[in-house]
């Protein structure tokens, strides 16, 4: 996994600059969603993963099946399907995203929490996280009831870990060490 990850970088990279210059952030974006779906079938896995199939059937399939074709697209895939990467789909559409949030000085955050957020309380730690990023935020909330309390919170590589349960355990390692 970690080197499909590594492969898919560049990728990426290529294709968030070609849809920012061509601004087309939305159709790449669905589109590279979609071919990242069609990737993950077990079907469609096995017949791309053939070296019976020629490359030319495999952009060909993987082409026609998009509801929406953006320009450059099919290129793409061609250059995938030359290299042999078009299984590391999946992780350049992951990338892609990453990038274009990175454009759009925006961040998506996870937050753990006990107990279910009200909106109030999410509008405020929204307030709080984009004063301090200094970005858009974007909340997705899950509850852990092992928490006990408090709040666990990721944007990206971040992990901000608030909760009783984290501090329980950082006190145990104190005292043990």
């Amino acid at each position: 996994m970690a080197e499909l990850l590594t492969v898919a970088r560049p990728y990426a990279k290529a294709a968030f600059e070609y849809a920012r210059d061509q601004q087309a952030f939305d159709s790449w974006s669905q589109a590279l969603n979609f071919l990242s779906v069609a990737v993950a079938d077990k079907g469609v896995g096995r017949v791309l993963g053939s070296p019976k199939v020629a490359n030319d059937k495999k952009v060909e399939l993987l082409a026609g099946a998009l509801p929406e074709q953006p320009d450059g697209v099919e290129r793409f895939l061609v250059a995938l399907a030359d290299q042999g990467r078009l299984s590391a789909l999946p992780f350049i559409a992951d990338q892609f995203e990453r990038l274009r949030a990175e454009f759009d000085q925006r961040v998506e955050v996870t937050v753990t929490s006990a107990y279910k957020l009200t909106a109030a309380q999410q509008t405020k730690l929204a307030n709080a996280l984009k004063k301090r990023l200094n970005r858009e935020i974007s909340i997705t909330t899950q509850v852990d009831k092992s928490l006990i309390g408090g709040v666990i919170l990721r944007a990206g590589d971040t992990v901000i870990d608030g909760s009783v349960r984290g501090r329980l355990n950082r006190l145990s390692d104190a005292l043990t060490a």
